[in-house]
């Protein structure tokens, strides 16, 4: 089985307000070095056979993210085959 992992993330102009209070609530667990935080979305996808690159980008671009105001990038999960075997 063969996963691709899509991460979906705003757009760096687009305010993320999610990102803004996890940032405003650092200082409160002692937490005072950090500028900024975004929050975005994982999602895998579990490909019977090989994985498909152009088939998870369509699916990214067209179901999974807004392109008006997200961003997505793409990988294969190479630990996803260990992960199977391991469980085996």
């Amino acid at each position: 089985m063969a996963r691709v992992v899509v991460d979906v993330m705003l757009k760096p102009e687009i305010l993320d307000p999610q990102g803004q209070a996890v940032a405003n609530a650092l200082p409160r667990l002692g937490v005072s070095d950090v500028s900024s935080v975004r929050i975005g979305r994982r999602i895998e996808i579990e490909f019977a056979g090989e994985p498909d690159l152009d088939t998870a980008r369509d699916i990214a671009d067209k179901l999974l993210a807004n392109p008006v105001i997200e961003d997505f990038s793409i990988r294969v999960d190479e630990s996803a085959g260990d992960a199977a075997q391991m469980s085996a």
